[in-house]
């Protein structure tokens, strides 16, 4: 018998080292059982359980203890940042999201004359409302630590990653959006000024912010366990007061964080992939301004700036975007939005060797002209999409993240701060380059009640 699974894994270059079960070569997780039923946990979906050992597996599931934690705590109302699709007709619809594939079946299997006219009105929006994206690549002198490496070896470092987070705090900076956080640290005002940071991953955006300018209450938001984390090179600082909140940002409600009650907050975040930015937003701005009470804005903690860097535009869905009424009025649809999503995609397939320009007159490059229409209905969307250049397709996903951005970014300024959308990285760094910042014109703005 042999004294190993014998099922080779070609990543990891060897066979599986579990024992193998009695009378076979393979161990539980890879022999091969016919009959057998995989479903997903119902505790956590990221993995599957075998139906007949589901009663046994939901007693011992990893994530049950820290779900039984999280439900008890104050600050979790399941959903309160989703956002909701109007036009879904039942409650099921509201909790599924399309996925990738129907987007791209929904793509597929649009008309030739559709498609065109969805193209035209793409680079026609893109040309009226997204001319004033400029790019702003900041290296603020606050990071020189981090830009010439004079940190802790210790500590991860990947140098695009630090020009990245070190740009995010420059047109921070430039904005204004830190005075307020580094004159209380300078006054030595310790319960007055807080950093949020939403999709914290390791924490190390926090980590530069707190090594560059100096803070003295951080919140790092994330639903995940991470090795590897910034959490005790933070907590070792002097005056440092660190809470980690493990939950999803869909299910925070800000206001219910008692440590943070009726201060005022930094509110950072890098590439927050798909809803997260829309669910971000909302966390820090949802509801309506005019009716907060006096009591409210004495305890609510109060938004004085926000940097969000977005990414993975393709997984945004309608029923969590936060301006679905900016895009009506333009003619999105959300139909539109499916497919205008799934083009981000191809932001990312052209060689970012050197800074892409977007070219305007994409139009007349990806189709045929009408002289081929006989060839172009043969060809079928499915055949055009896979004839386009990966320059034309890569401009195309671009055009589509800056609307969705775009759109993002006026639901940012109808609630009275003052906004801005940038490239803030050169795509050979990033092709994730865009960031939303913002700062609140009045001292500080208080989050209303959902």
């Amino acid at each position: 018998m042999e004294t190993h699974c014998q099922f080779w894994l070609p990543k990891k270059n060897r066979f599986c080292a579990n024992t193998p079960l009695n009378l076979s070569q393979f161990c539980g997780n890879h022999t091969t059982r016919s009959n057998v039923k995989w479903v997903p946990c119902p505790i956590d979906p990221s993995h599957s359980v075998l139906d007949e050992n589901m009663e046994g597996h939901i007693k011992k599931c990893p994530l049950l203890k820290q779900t039984q934690i999280l439900s008890v705590q104050p600050y979790y109302q399941k959903g309160i940042n989703q956002g909701r699709d109007d036009s879904a007709p039942d409650t099921l619809e509201q909790e599924s999201d399309f996925t990738s594939e129907n987007k791209r079946n929904w793509v597929y299997n649009m008309t030739v004359p559709q498609f065109s006219e969805l193209l035209s009105k793409i680079r026609s929006l893109h040309c009226s409302i997204c001319k004033d994206i400029g790019f702003s690549y900041r290296m603020p002198h606050a990071c020189d630590l981090w830009i010439k490496r004079q940190i802790d070896r210790k500590l991860p470092y990947q140098e695009k990653h630090v020009l990245q987070q070190a740009s995010i705090l420059g047109n921070l900076e430039d904005l204004g959006g830190l005075s307020s956080l580094t004159q209380a640290v300078s006054d030595e005002q310790c319960d007055t000024s807080a950093v949020v940071e939403f999709g914290a991953g390791r924490g190390y955006l926090t980590q530069i912010l707190a090594d560059s300018y100096g803070i003295r209450k951080v919140f790092l938001v994330e639903r995940k366990s991470y090795k590897l984390k910034a959490d005790r090179s933070l907590r070792q600082k002097e005056n440092m007061e660190l809470e980690r909140l493990r939950i999803d940002i869909e299910d925070l409600n800000l206001n219910a964080v008692e440590s943070l009650n009726g201060m005022p907050y930094l509110a950072i975040g890098k590439h927050l992939c798909g809803p997260a930015t829309d669910l971000t937003l909302r966390c820090c701005l949802g509801g309506n301004y005019g009716e907060k009470s006096i009591t409210e804005q004495s305890t609510h903690p109060r938004l004085v700036s926000i940097a969000v860097a977005t990414c993975c535009h393709h997984l945004c869905q309608w029923k969590h975007y936060t301006n679905k009424r900016y895009l009506e009025k333009l003619g999105i649809t959300k139909e539109d939005f499916h497919a205008i999503t799934w083009f981000t995609s191809w932001a990312v397939d052209a060689d970012h060797g050197s800074d892409l320009t977007i070219d305007v007159s994409l139009q007349s490059t990806v189709l045929p002209s009408n002289n081929d229409e006989c060839r172009r209905n043969t060809l079928g969307v499915e055949g055009i999409i896979k004839n386009m250049k990966a320059a034309d397709r890569a401009t195309l996903g671009f055009m589509c993240k800056d609307i969705i951005d775009m759109g993002r970014l006026m639901w940012i300024k109808e609630r009275g701060l003052e906004a801005k959308l940038v490239k803030y990285v050169p795509t050979d760094i990033s092709p994730e380059n865009r960031l939303l910042v913002a700062k609140a014109t009045t001292p500080a703005v208080s989050i209303p009640t959902s």
